[in-house]
């Protein structure tokens, strides 16, 4: 299944849960700065190994979060969207509040490390930001 974004006030109304299809219409960086609420970007690719190993772990992760939308892009060398996060390695999840990036996983190999990163886009930004005390 091919998601495709119309014609872009890419404002989704609700959060989209987990989406286990890459897509290769992928929405603009202004469009994804744009977007409020929790949102998690995936890039990789359908035949990536590493990226197939990373999908139950995903897919989990998502199973406790479902107010948090789930954006997974088809990356590729020169595609706009990927180059905008300087995205090097497959799997890169972004982790995006209001539009801003608070957090990134790079080739994560453990579920909870997915969990702790989707519980901090839970949180209220003044306790997020906060850090420890």
């Amino acid at each position: 299944m091919m998601m495709r974004y119309p014609d872009i006030a890419f404002q989704v109304p609700h959060p989209m849960p987990f989406n286990p299809e890459y897509t290769t219409d992928e929405p603009s960086r202004s469009e994804i700065d744009a977007q409020p609420g929790a949102t998690v970007l995936e890039f990789g690719s359908p035949w990536c190994g590493h990226c197939r190993r990373a999908a139950p772990l995903v897919a989990e992760a998502f199973s406790d979060h479902d107010g948090i939308r789930h954006i997974k892009i088809a990356d590729s060398s020169g595609r706009p969207l990927g180059r905008s996060f300087g995205i090097k390695l497959w799997p890169t999840l972004i982790f995006l509040k209001d539009g801003r990036e608070i957090g990134r996983l790079v080739r994560p190999t453990g579920g909870d490390e997915i969990k702790n990163a989707m519980q901090a886009l839970d949180l209220p930004a003044g306790i997020r930001d906060a850090g420890p005390t």
